[in-house]
């Protein structure tokens, strides 16, 4: 069953590397021209199969208005995920969905949060434990149909890369006893500014493994699963915000005083 997926992993990367580079040359055309994704898609086809983890895919960036690798990314994932809704969160509404919805003490700790990316870190362990579904980073792609990757008992599906688990594509029911390991960790990372080496530690993948440890967890590896950078890059993800990117923040700026 691999097998097949390998080989559209192959032929999705050289599409990407395609549209990608057909891209400079439209953004050096049309350099003011963005592309709108929606706060909500519904599914194109309704799936009468029931599914443990929720048929939602979220998302979310420092903005909805995008360059076009960023747009055809978004694309093609809905094209991988016709039975599945789409919600897109923008870095307000994630501030406004942890003050509605999460503990005191988490969303104070949410609030001292200065980077996006850091927030995101957050965010996404919350509403996955809150409501569950399919998290993706903005930049990251499915190689093959969602519903194919989810079977419907699944509980959970975590990414396994070559070294560790990532956080950039997590599928879960809600109430996950490692989400929430994980959302414990994160806010005492903060309250007592255990930086580490930076985004990566404080609210990144590292959490994600240490709240996993050595513990048996669903999961697939990610080359059969979701990859990133194949439509876009740093470039066209923070077109109209340079050095946004978390690699850029500096870690003593990224918890409030």
């Amino acid at each position: 069953m691999s097998f097949p997926i390998i080989v559209a992993n192959r032929l999705i990367k050289v599409l990407g590397t395609i549209t990608k580079t057909l891209c400079y040359p439209f953004h050096y055309i049309f350099p003011k021209k963005r592309f709108k994704i929606p706060e909500i898609s519904k599914p194109i086809f309704a799936s009468k199969k029931i599914s443990k983890i929720p048929k939602i895919i979220w998302q979310t960036n420092y903005t909805n208005n995008v360059s076009l690798p960023v747009y055809l990314n978004y694309l093609f994932n809905r094209l991988m995920s016709l039975d599945h809704e789409y919600r897109y969160v923008s870095t307000e509404a994630r501030l406004e969905y942890m003050k509605t919805n999460a503990p005191k003490e988490m969303s104070e700790a949410f609030e001292q949060l200065t980077d996006g990316a850091s927030q995101a870190d957050f965010w996404r362990m919350f509403v996955l434990n809150h409501i569950g579904g399919t998290y993706m980073d903005i930049d990251a792609h499915l190689v093959w149909p969602l519903s194919k990757i989810i079977k419907p008992d699944d509980t959970e599906v975590f990414l396994l890369t070559k070294q560790h688990y990532s956080n950039y594509f997590i599928a879960s029911q809600k109430n996950n006893p490692v989400l929430e390991k994980s959302l414990n960790i994160i806010v005492d990372n903060i309250v007592n500014k255990k930086l580490g080496s930076g985004v990566y530690d404080l609210t990144g993948p590292s959490v994600l493994n240490i709240a996993i440890s050595d513990k048996k967890v669903n999961h697939r590896f990610y080359r059969i699963t979701c990859v990133q950078g194949s439509f876009t890059n740093e470039y066209f993800q923070y077109i109209d915000k340079p050095r946004g990117k978390w690699t850029h923040a500096k870690k003593e700026d990224l918890i409030k005083g």
